[in-house]
């Protein structure tokens, strides 16, 4: 069995790191992700979003050199994570554990995200 995925792609937000209750160091992103072929329907290129969560180094690597709008390249694994709403409905989503972090642009010379692509909760 092999659980490996490759993404490139551009953060939503700006990166931060948080600590968790056992000291160890937590980055949350979110990564827009283009596809690679055109809406048959729009004629636009159709965005994925991503749930990723870097741990340690990678968390305070990505947080020190990179903003909302940066493209950075992830190689992880996948997980399956859950959430109970209050009504007892349950969803769940995949989430990329990082396990390596590539800088392809530091932000600073980005492009904003175009409306269309922000995360909307």
């Amino acid at each position: 069995m092999l659980n490996q995925v490759i993404l490139v792609g551009r953060l939503v937000k700006d990166p931060e790191v948080k600590i968790t209750s056992d000291g160890k160091k937590v980055s949350n992103i979110t990564l827009a992700v283009s596809r690679c072929f055109k809406n048959s329907n729009t004629g636009k290129y159709d965005t994925d979003f991503i749930y990723c969560t870097l741990w340690e180094g990678i968390a305070t690597a990505t947080a020190n050199h990179c903003k909302k709008g940066s493209i950075i390249g992830l190689k992880g694994r996948l997980i399956s994570k859950s959430v109970e709403f209050e009504n007892n409905k349950r969803i769940s989503y995949p989430d990329l554990i990082a396990e390596k972090v590539t800088f392809i642009s530091n932000g600073k010379d980005s492009v904003k995200l175009p409306e269309e692509t922000e995360l909307k909760l």
